[in-house]
């Protein structure tokens, strides 16, 4: 193998390379922003069962005790 195939397979690869970088940073910042979506779901129900733990917030009528008890 001469120098000039040899430098055209290290461009292909480069090529390559710099394609699966590109590939995984897309991966990795669409698993982030789904990450932080759960995470904010994930404190807001948190807050939610804390509200209906202390009985602070809005009642649902469920919740509620029926007017004959």
């Amino acid at each position: 193998m001469n120098l000039e195939e040899q430098l055209g397979d290290a461009q292909v690869r480069l090529a390559a390379l710099e394609d699966l970088v590109e590939t995984l940073n897309r991966t990795i910042y669409r698993q982030q922003t789904r990450l932080d979506e759960i995470e904010s779901l994930c404190m807001a129900l948190v807050r939610r069962l804390k509200d209906a733990e202390t009985g602070s917030g809005d009642q649902s009528p469920g919740n509620e005790r029926p007017p004959h008890y």
